[in-house]
């Protein structure tokens, strides 16, 4: 069989399209306040539409609630997974309404490990992060944390330590490329943030969105919802998803952004 520098220059351009485009996948991260929009009614089937408009491979999820053995729309968490066709895997913080209540994962890939993590630092709402290995095409993996972090500064500054450490995410068994996302609750630049910066590479909202805040949707008035990835993630595209429906279902917007693993 004839190789590739041995083809029309047009096959080997198609050929090397196909390829990049193939590497390339999509990440949202998406507060879905329980699925209870801007009206104050929980409507699950509104969150999934917005689901199906992102388009995205994986998709992190914070403030889901999902209540086993009712209403097919109360277990929120399987509901969505099943309207994007995706596995679920849900890291619980605590009970909400006699719910599992916490942070889910969406993925149309395969996830080889799962570790849930407690960030809770105060007598405030119980936090947490989950933490998916997916093997993306071609068999590399992704170690994604879904986050979602207290509304306190100084609960906040405590959390920037537990999250920080050897134990999540400098913890020695990861050995693949990080990515970072969620609920952080910072809308300054405080403790979490200049640690994470440290570490990682971030996204720079008023680069690709020419604006400095997302929450709430309507109308914003700070930026809570953030990305922070390893090197070895190179980001393609990020925009912050402002469709019709997605301004309705939650007083969250969702981040969404293109990355491609680095060849080497």
């Amino acid at each position: 069989m004839a190789g590739l520098a041995d083809c029309p220059r047009a096959v080997a351009a198609i050929f090397c399209d196909w390829n990049m485009r193939e590497s390339l996948f999509r990440i949202a991260t998406y507060n879905t306040h329980k699925c209870r929009g801007m009206d104050g009614r929980i409507r699950p089937h509104r969150v999934a539409q917005v689901l199906q408009e992102l388009e995205a491979d994986v998709i992190a999820l914070q403030e889901v609630a999902s209540l086993s053995g009712g209403r097919r729309e109360q277990n929120q968490a399987q509901y969505l997974a099943e309207a994007v066709g995706f596995h679920y895997y849900i890291g619980e913080t605590r009970k909400w309404r006699g719910a599992i209540y916490g942070n889910v994962v969406l993925s149309r890939f395969p996830v080889r490990e799962i570790q849930v993590y407690d960030l809770t630092a105060s007598r405030r709402e119980p936090r947490g992060c989950i933490r998916c290995d997916i093997e993306m095409p071609g068999g590399k993996i992704l170690h994604l944390f879904n986050v979602h972090l207290g509304t306190g500064y100084l609960e906040r500054r405590k959390q920037a330590h537990l999250l920080v450490s050897r134990d999540v995410l400098l913890s020695s068994r990861l050995k693949h490329p990080r990515l970072v996302i969620g609920d952080f609750n910072e809308w300054t630049h405080g403790l979490v943030s200049s640690m994470l910066q440290q570490k990682f590479e971030s996204v720079d909202i008023q680069l690709h969105l020419n604006r400095t805040r997302t929450y709430p949707g309507v109308l914003p008035i700070m930026h809570l919802d953030h990305m922070y990835f390893d090197k070895a993630l190179a980001m393609e595209q990020f925009l912050l998803h402002r469709s019709r429906m997605a301004l309705m279902a939650s007083d969250h917007l969702p981040l969404v952004a293109e990355f491609r693993l680095a060849t080497k």
